[in-house]
């Protein structure tokens, strides 16, 4: 089961309120066990999360460690060299040379104050939010809240990732492209090329169907990676610029192995990778691809600085 904000909790996968009595909490398992066993028409998957549940919760001591472990409180900022535009630097681990990734603007930022604005909402007016990271407000407020809290934290990952690549890379973090269209999470160029990413978490595995992410967690209709490659040609016809590859990429859970879309008319090849394969790919590029020049980064870079507009908070 997924630690993620996103994910299902394990009382919405036993059908009982945070409230309920060891008792009631006790009567749920035994009925979803039953009822998702594999030899009564339930799934594998379904039957293993009603045990993973009850781990995390079944017992008065896992219980209050599940209910009092907290999601991280403020948005990731560091100290990364390079200088920042329209936003903070972002630092990580650094590369073995001891020099980080050049770094601009503010990422999870947006996700972040759209996070904070859709709880205040939900709460109602005149509501006080003493603490919008409280595991209970968290676990109780709708699964679009608390994925757009999942996603700030991905985009805070995955900068953590970029920073530590080295010297030789520029991020950009929040990249805007026109107001009736999605932001770019991360705007990344190294001498394996030109790579928009999207940080994401949805709470759960998806895969690729019909050219499109889909998995339980995403709503009918739902289109993120068609939404992500119009905001990236949005962004790469204003500057004049190609990408190399469109990345998605989300947590290794989500994604066990890397999944691929080729290169169609003017849209990029589409890799949708788990964060650990990240670093790699931004490394090396990706099987068949071809790798830019050290002299066309440093052209890119002057671009890229000079046109890149960045989100409001």
């Amino acid at each position: 089961m997924s630690d993620s904000p996103a994910a299902a909790s394990p009382y919405e996968v036993l059908g009982v309120s945070p409230s309920a009595t060891d008792e009631e909490l006790r009567r749920a398992y035994r009925r979803k066990l039953r009822q998702s066993h594999p030899d009564v028409g339930g799934s594998a998957a379904s039957f293993h999360a009603v045990q993973l549940a009850w781990e995390r919760i079944g017992s008065p001591e896992s219980r209050a460690a599940y209910d009092g472990a907290r999601y991280p409180e403020t948005s990731y900022a560091g100290t990364a060299g390079g200088s920042t535009a329209g936003g903070s630097t972002a630092g990580a681990r650094p590369s073995s040379s001891g020099m980080k990734a050049r770094m601009h603007g503010h990422p999870g930022g947006h996700s972040r104050q759209r996070y904070l604005a859709l709880l205040r909402e939900w709460a109602g007016r005149g509501t006080t939010i003493d603490d919008p990271y409280a595991p209970d407000l968290i676990r109780s407020a709708p699964r679009e809240i608390r994925h757009r809290l999942a996603k700030a934290l991905a985009e805070e990952s995955t900068a953590q990732l970029i920073s530590g690549l080295g010297i030789g890379y520029t991020a950009w973090h929040d990249v805007a492209t026109r107001e009736d269209a999605e932001k770019i999470d991360h705007v990344v160029l190294g001498p394996a090329g030109l790579f928009a990413i999207l940080s994401e978490d949805w709470g759960s595995p998806v895969q690729l169907k019909r050219n499109e992410i889909v998995g339980d967690a995403l709503e009918p209709g739902e289109e993120p990676l068609d939404e992500f490659a119009t905001a990236a040609r949005i962004l790469a016809k204003s500057l004049r610029v190609r990408f190399t590859a469109l990345i998605v990429v989300a947590p290794d859970e989500a994604v066990p192995e890397p999944m691929s879309l080729p290169s169609r008319g003017r849209r990029p090849m589409v890799v949708v990778i788990p964060r650990s394969r990240l670093v790699g790919v931004l490394r090396d590029g990706i099987a068949g691809m071809e790798r830019g020049s050290f002299e066309k980064v440093f052209e890119l870079r002057s671009v890229l600085q000079n046109g890149i507009r960045f989100v409001e908070d």
